[in-house]
């Protein structure tokens, strides 16, 4: 038996093992959870067991969770997306939860008596079937940049839905488990229940919350907004279990408190890093459930509950698009993506095991096919484009014609400039333009955005500038230059390869977040790229520099210098407890201060000596006794010396290993 401290460690070495080569695979780092889960597990290597500690994990996973999908949800915002969520994601959960109802009485009938499971088990089953991965989902759509596309929203839509639809599903489930005979009972007093402490929390706790909040707040101390962060949350969750109903419960509510205040965008960032920890973990426990043994024993078994639930989920759900208005493209693109189980699926048949609602053996298979299908999801969202053309020519013929309106419109234009993305920053350009009569022709996802602009009289097209095909009925060939307004590298680069290949000699402008990718965009053929956080620091340091009394014309001087020399001078910075860290984090360029202490290796060595350059890093001075001072290859660090050094994280850590030992 494992002591905590060990079965974390276990834990935490297996996770970091399986995102280390989930990602390499470019596979969604929660598979490879599930995969070291059934690696660890009993049913695997058994080197951890089934016990209250993992299911700790797992339980403070689920809470930050709903405390995340809390923080998300708005009035605003519902009233916005109604229509995809109360109606298409109302009618996807709750045909789901019949067929299954109906599925479960067929089975009663016809099958051998290891498929009949009580009505009971089949309400839980469906609910669980009925959940998409949110997770795998929205990422995708975010990658590939559909999640502002006509089928993206829809999708956002219904997976919202049935994040909604976890809650009065954690409260029913355990209600239909009772075996008293005072059903209705139950399921009244567990309603009545939720609904008094939801009031309690809602009603008294968006009074209490922002007062509260604003006097944390006021303590400017972000150890205390943490933890009173983690007392809120943890907090709201213990009442509602103490009520009798899911931790869960507690953690969404305390998330949709929060996030009528304006300290919501802190809150996200502050438990981002908690929640994708303790969701992970939670995925561990999940797969810790997995009998491999046993999915070889009965591969047919798990195939046809791989197949069969995947096939009947995608064609019900395109169904379901195609009677609320869309076409069968769009329709078959929304099948596809919800297709697969989900995070939440894993919750309710957790539950039905935990309620011994189902056979063990029967929950197993069930699990097996459940992972496999998340397995095979990126695959369906991957290929779906090449799926959708091959199954409905409706959608080859509506891309050819939203292509015929981009070349319709832009046809009549020559040397104009082609803006890929219709955002503030592309709005901000094409009226600029208009004021200089400079033609132009912008491509943007939001078919709302589009409509507009178009009523205002716009040149803007409904198109993705990322595809080829776009781009040519956009006029690329006769553009005098293309701009991208959005800062994402990944599709940026997508757009320098088809401009190469298309019209190589077009000067192509590109907006970055910062310098991070700067070189590599321009490798790539941009011929500038604006990285908006250092034009940000250059317009302040401009405007101060002439309300201190320096001329504009040395001002203006100074401003293009650093344009010149591709932001050099300003590239690299000092970083803080406050910079976001993210994935790209040991790639970016930033400033280090490194201080000669008097026992350090570097002490008595000129800098011809340590090869700093060797190492990828740039001297940016030398201070000494506080002062300034000019360096050469031939000077000599004595104690006390400060090294302002810039380059990556790695190059850093090397850097100061050489100097300090």
């Amino acid at each position: 038996m494992l002591s905590a401290l060990e079965l974390t460690l276990l834990f935490l070495a297996a996770s970091v093992l399986g995102v280390v080569i989930f990602r390499q695979l470019r596979l969604p780092p929660m598979l490879g959870y599930l995969v070291v889960g059934a690696v660890i597990g009993p049913y695997g290597f058994a080197w951890a067991e089934n016990s209250s500690a993992t299911q700790g994990f797992a339980s403070f996973g689920v809470v930050f969770l709903m405390f995340s999908i809390g923080l998300e949800f708005s009035l605003p915002k519902l009233k916005s997306m109604r229509k995809s969520v109360f109606g298409l994601g109302l009618a996807q959960v709750l045909v789901t939860v019949l067929s299954s109802l109906l599925a479960a009485w067929v089975a009663a009938r016809v099958l051998p008596s290891f498929w009949h499971i009580s009505w009971q088990a089949a309400f839980a089953l469906g609910g669980a079937f009925s959940m998409s991965s949110t997770a795998i989902v929205s990422k995708l759509l975010v990658e590939r940049l559909e999640i502002e596309s006509l089928h993206g929203r829809q999708i956002f839509g219904i997976l919202l839905f049935q994040d909604l639809a976890l809650v009065p599903l954690l409260i029913i489930v355990p209600a239909l488990a009772t075996h008293d005979g005072h059903l209705l009972e139950t399921l009244a007093y567990a309603t009545l229940k939720a609904s008094l402490i939801l009031l309690l929390l809602l009603f008294l706790g968006r009074k209490i919350m922002r007062n509260w909040f604003k006097l944390v707040v006021r303590l400017r101390s972000q150890e205390l907004f943490m933890l009173n962060l983690l007392l809120v949350t943890l907090g709201a969750a213990w009442i509602t279990e103490r009520a009798g109903l899911s931790l869960a419960l507690g953690a969404f509510v305390a998330g949709m408190l929060i996030s009528e205040t304006e300290y919501k965008h802190q809150v996200e960032e502050d438990i981002k890093s908690f929640r994708d920890v303790l969701l992970g973990l939670f995925f561990v426990t999940i797969g810790m459930l997995l009998n491999l043994s046993l999915v070889v024993d009965h591969w047919v078994i798990v195939l046809l509950l791989l197949v069969i639930p995947v096939t009947f989920k995608c064609a019900l759900v395109l169904l379901l698009a195609k009677l609320f208005g869309n076409s069968t493209g769009v329709a078959l693109r929304i099948g596809l993506a919800l297709a697969q189980a989900g995070e939440f699926g894993f919750v309710l048949l957790s539950q039905i095991s935990l309620l011994e609602l189902m056979n063990p053996l029967l929950t197993q298979l069930i699990l097996a096919s459940m992972v496999l299908s998340m397995l095979v999801a990126p695959f369906l969202l991957e290929h779906s484009d090449a799926i959708v053309m091959k199954l409905s020519s409706s959608d080859w013929m509506q891309q050819s014609l939203a292509l015929t309106k981009i070349a319709t419109r832009s046809m009549g234009q020559d040397k104009h400039v082609l803006i890929a993305g219709f955002g503030r920053t592309g709005q901000s350009l094409a009226t600029l333009l208009n004021e200089e009569n400079i033609p132009y022709h912008a491509l943007d996802l939001d078919p709302d955005r589009v409509h507009a602009a178009q009523a205002a009289g716009s040149s803007v097209s409904y198109g993705d500038s990322a595809r080829r095909e776009s781009l040519i009925a956009a006029g690329i060939m006769r553009a005098s230059v293309l701009v991208v307004t959005y800062s994402n590298t990944r599709s940026a680069l997508k757009i320098l390869h088809f401009v190469k290949e298309l019209n190589p000699s077009l000067p192509v402008v590109v907006r970055s977040q910062d310098d991070t990718d700067l070189e590599r965009l321009r490798k790539a053929g941009a011929t500038e790229v604006v990285p908006e956080v250092i034009e940000g620091g250059l317009m302040l340091a401009s405007h101060a520099l002439v309300l201190l009394g320096i001329p504009v014309r040395r001002v203006v001087l100074r401003v293009q210098r650093a344009r010149d020399d591709r932001y050099e001078s300003l590239r690299g910075y000092f970083h803080g407890a406050s910079d976001a860290v993210d994935d790209t984090d040991n790639a970016q360029v930033r400033l280090q201060s490194i201080v000669i202490a008097d026992g350090a290796l570097a002490k008595g060595k000129s800098l011809d000596e340590l090869n700093l350059d060797q190492l990828d890093i740039e001297l940016i001075n030398v201070r000494r006794n506080m002062q300034r001072v000019e360096f050469s290859p031939e000077t000599r660090l004595q104690p006390g010396d400060v090294l302002v050094v810039r380059g990556t994280t790695e190059a850093l850590g090397l850097a100061e290993e050489r100097l300090l030992g």
